[in-house]
């Protein structure tokens, strides 16, 4: 939330092409909505070769259930269009989960990738209705987080554990820092934080320096009777500092790929003004919240995106304009153009 001016353009960060994580796609991917414009992604390999097409320089993807020869595939049809690949997976449950797991990192090392990226949580004001289950909710987590490490380090990978709207950024910081190895790290997330009232990018500072990978988004912001919404718009359109965003994971980390995570769905509702909200923050100041309104009204949309009421052929041609509009508006945030492959 700060006023100062952007940072300049890193020279790392112009080396690069935009990326894209998969929930881009949301819609037609995770939900399988298609139309005859937009017919259906039969597999991950087509969706590589979208993506590829666009001009994207990294693709993070999910590797549940893939087989050795998709992996194998993946390989060759990113190395054909010099696209970095990265995972998504979900951590270990426990030891004996622990076998899926390993599967899957083996599985994105046979595809070529380097850097695995993984959730925890969900929304932590929402799934959460008491101290006490949080904090069995974090040691749920801490433990995952240690039965990954001596996996990844096995196969010689880095881990990034995004803020997804469970952890304030000291904490995850915190946790990662306690267990101490050189293979965790942070998938900086630009937006998620705000919806734990946090300064965007203070987020991104403190996360910076354990940067493994990123998502990287706008948000257009609106006041509510319950607190906020906010939404994924195109880059550029919306209240995020992303070149100074940027610049700062690219002076911590100039290997770093950032991807595009720009959801197309309708606004989260941020119900920060009731009671229930405030169940799991015993020691958060109640002046974060007027902070962060006070934020939220100085820059508020007029309009905030929606596909409620929408057809299927408007959501698709939304999704697919809004990813486009994105790698259109990369260059003037710093990135190799999307077409210099």
């Amino acid at each position: 939330m700060s006023s100062e001016a952007p940072s300049a353009v890193p020279v790392s960060l112009s080396r690069k092409r935009l990326g894209l994580v998969i929930h881009s796609y949301w819609q037609r991917w995770h939900n399988g909505m298609a139309t005859a414009a937009l017919p259906p992604f039969d597999s991950e390999l087509a969706v590589l070769k979208h993506v590829r097409d666009l001009g994207a320089g990294s693709f993070q993807i999910t590797v549940k259930a893939w087989r050795p020869d998709l992996a194998d595939a993946m390989r060759r049809e990113a190395e054909a269009g010099s696209v970095k690949l990265e995972a998504s997976l979900d951590l270990p449950r426990d030891t004996a989960d622990a076998v899926r797991f390993e599967h899957e990192v083996a599985l994105a090392r046979q595809a070529g990738m380097t850097v695995l990226r993984t959730w925890i949580g969900g929304r932590r004001y929402e799934d959460f209705q008491t101290c006490e289950a949080f904090y069995a909710f974090k040691a749920r987590a801490r433990r995952g987080i240690e039965l990954a490490e001596p996996i990844i380090r096995r196969h010689g990978l880095r881990l990034g554990v995004e803020n997804h709207k469970d952890f304030h950024a000291p904490e995850l910081v915190e946790m990662l820092t306690r267990i101490g190895s050189e293979c965790l790290g942070t998938c900086i997330d630009f937006g998620n934080s705000l919806a734990l009232l946090e300064d965007p990018l203070a987020v991104v500072e403190a996360l910076a320096p354990l940067a493994v990978t990123t998502h990287i988004k706008d948000i257009a912001v609106q006041e509510s009777p319950e607190g906020f919404r906010m939404a994924e718009v195109p880059l550029g359109e919306g209240i995020l500092d992303l070149p100074r965003m940027l610049a700062t994971v690219e002076r911590a980390n100039p290997s770093v790929e950032h991807h595009l995570e720009m959801i197309t769905r309708d606004p989260l509702e941020v119900r920060c003004r009731q009671e229930g909200y405030w169940a799991t923050f015993p020691d958060k100041p109640r002046a974060e919240l007027e902070r962060t309104l006070g934020f939220v009204r100085a820059h508020a949309a007029r309009v905030l995106p929606s596909i409620a009421g929408k057809t299927a052929d408007e959501v698709l041609a939304l999704e697919e304009g809004n990813n486009r509009r994105c790698f259109a508006a990369s260059a003037q945030l710093g990135f190799a153009p999307a077409r210099a492959l």
